[in-house]
């Protein structure tokens, strides 16, 4: 039987740029999206056969519902070989906001806490065997604050601890857990903003370099890599020197604005 990967928010964007990509290299699909009837007609339009894929209807917000969503793949297709947690939301935010608070608890809920959840019906079994890899997509925006992005910064900087902290737990065990941070990249999540995106990436050739880094067995990839320089500078740059360079920077756009 072909190998299998599990992806979550396969509905558009990365993650039918990786859904695709993975079923070019032989793999079946797992799918999981909270509007399924989008990833039924992606696969039509692609002619990806019924055999080849099935859609789990789940909300990664939601801790039951994705857990409930990844012991039904088992159930339905077996344990996943690769499984990406890549669902996620960008909102901005103001502290000052009552309302933006409840923002900031669904974007964790979503970006951060639904990874674990997505990762946690596979790893006792994937344990036993002695092999997979879990994928968590965090972000470059994880590696520094940016004014008005409270939340998807916070939220990503704890995707990248927590796999780090995983990738610990589970190295005996033969599972690899890898961390990929992409850039800028031409989806859904980046197309309102207003700001420059510098090295803005297509989906597809983002996918192409996230399989290349899963199949290597890549503890840490960012995507592209000029975006890894950035972010090692990131991590250089003096507090005054960081603030300044952001000082006056368009900030994402908040719930409803």
């Amino acid at each position: 039987m072909s190998r299998l990967v599990f992806i979550t928010g396969a509905s558009s964007g990365i993650g039918q740029a990786l859904a695709l990509r993975f079923f070019q290299a032989g793999y079946r699909l797992a799918l999981v999206a909270r509007r399924t009837a989008e990833v039924e007609a992606w696969a039509h339009a692609r002619s990806i056969g019924a055999d080849s894929y099935r859609v789990y209807s789940a909300d990664v917000s939601d801790i039951d519902s994705i857990v409930a969503a990844g012991r039904a793949c088992i159930a339905a297709q077996g344990v996943p070989d690769v499984v990406i947690a890549n669902a996620g939301i960008s909102i901005g935010m103001d502290t000052a906001m009552r309302e933006d608070l409840d923002v900031m608890r669904q974007t964790f809920a979503t970006n951060n806490i639904g990874v674990a959840a997505t990762f946690n019906p596979f790893i006792e079994a994937m344990a036993r065997r002695g092999s997979g890899a879990l994928v968590g997509i965090g972000s470059v925006a994880g590696i520094r604050g940016l004014p008005g992005h409270g939340a998807y910064c916070a939220s990503k900087a704890a995707v990248i601890a927590y796999c780090e902290s995983l990738r610990g737990e589970l190295k005996s065990a033969g599972v690899n857990v890898v961390t990929i941070c992409p850039g800028y990249i031409d989806t859904p999540l980046t197309q309102q903003n207003s700001y420059a995106m510098p090295f803005l990436m297509k989906p597809d050739d983002f996918a192409d370099k996230a399989f290349a880094a899963i199949q290597a067995g890549s503890s840490y990839s960012v995507i592209p890599w000029q975006m890894g320089v950035v972010a090692k500078l990131l991590r250089l740059l003096p507090n005054a020197v960081f603030d300044k360079a952001l000082s006056g920077r368009a900030r994402k756009k908040r719930l409803g604005s």
